[in-house]
């Protein structure tokens, strides 16, 4: 038994230390699944509450011509 203290020395920081490591990452993976729950049901919600002729614009929209327009227009200013 008097062997096994040493032992218990060199180990305790690195054991302590990985298990506040592991507190930590298991309360941010708990934490992300329950925002992304939140959001799938606030999503469901406000789909259900859009009337059914406020669907989103189709192909050739005012909108998605603008949006293509911006995006191609970055995409020269970063080259």
């Amino acid at each position: 038994m008097e062997n096994l203290w040493p032992y218990f020395e060199v180990l305790a920081p690195s054991l302590g230390v990985g298990l506040i490591f592991w507190f930590a990452m298991r309360s941010i993976f708990r934490a992300d699944r329950n925002e992304r729950v939140a959001e799938t049901q606030i999503r469901q919600e406000h789909a259900e509450a859009q009337p059914p002729s406020a669907e989103a614009p189709g192909p050739g929209s005012e909108t998605e011509r603008t949006s293509t327009t911006e995006s191609d227009s970055s995409r020269t200013a970063r080259s």
